[in-house]
């Protein structure tokens, strides 16, 4: 591994606070073009890292690695390992709208859970808890009882170590707390399998395809989704996220110009038929 590299990933890891997972996943791409071209990738000019990535077909996996690329490089210039300034365009992809589930079917596939046992009690809150709060997959399961404060929840394993606070609808509140009363093991996690141990991503995706067909992230884009239709700033949603960014939100624009367009059609004089 070169010394900028290893520089780079240190730089991702204490300063900019990246997940480990994230910075494995820096750590692989990188390295593996330093191993194709047996050089340093500050050394390597565009042509030579298109080379390295030649065998590469998949598009999204093609700009995951470029993305890593750029990083670097934009690494190296800001600390002056490299006097240029360069950046590698990215393949075009079609865009892909997100997918989300509507309120009137997750509240039909909950009703579905039978909540005679424990298990149905922890799904069926699991379920609710996962809409209600819009938190991904991998912040849920590290929850514990004491990050529900009144009706606040606090994540303090989101992306890039950040926390936030998201207040809980009263639905999902009650679900939770009727969960916790028949829980037949006491773990530090708030979700836990059959066995009382901490709960799976695995199992987590298995519950909610049992019952809605989708994943987990989908009921966040979902969480997402029904808050701009009901009239959210993009902002706030953002914040409730977690997104580092506002270009990230803004997936969820088509939901807004949707929502506009419906709103002109049934409500503007000249969209209605003359009589």
């Amino acid at each position: 591994m070169s010394k900028e590299l290893e520089a780079f990933l240190e730089y991702i890891t204490i300063i900019r606070s990246l997940s480990l997972k994230t910075v494995s996943a820096y750590r692989s791409d990188l390295l593996e073009i330093e191993s194709v071209s047996q050089k340093a990738l500050i050394s390597l000019d565009s042509s030579l890292i298109f080379a390295a990535l030649s065998s590469i077909h998949n598009k999204r996996t093609l700009n995951r690695k470029l993305s890593a690329i750029n990083s670097f490089l934009d690494f190296c210039h800001r600390y002056q390992y490299d006097s240029r300034l360069s950046k590698l365009s990215l393949s075009k992809l079609p865009k892909t709208l997100p997918k989300y589930v509507p309120y009137e079917s997750i509240m039909k596939s909950l009703n579905s859970i039978d909540k005679a046992t424990w298990l149905g009690m922890r799904d069926y809150a699991l379920i609710l808890f996962l809409y209600a709060t819009g938190t991904r997959i991998s912040e849920c399961l590290e929850v514990k009882e004491e990050d529900i404060q009144e009706q606040w929840l606090r994540v303090r394993h989101g992306k890039g170590d950040k926390e936030r606070y998201i207040p809980i609808a009263q639905e999902a509140l009650s679900a939770l707390r009727h969960y916790q009363e028949v829980i037949p093991f006491r773990n530090n996690h708030l979700w836990v399998n059959y066995k009382g141990e901490q709960l799976s991503r695995i199992s987590a995706f298995k519950i909610c395809q049992k019952y809605l067909g989708t994943s987990p992230h989908t009921l966040r884009h979902s969480y997402a989704t029904g808050l701009i239709l009901g009239g959210a700033d993009l902002r706030v949603v953002q914040e409730l996220l977690g997104h580092a960014s506002l270009l990230t939100t803004q997936i969820y624009t088509h939901v807004q110009k949707q929502n506009l367009h419906e709103t002109v059609l049934s409500c503007h004089p000249l969209s209605k038929e003359l009589i």
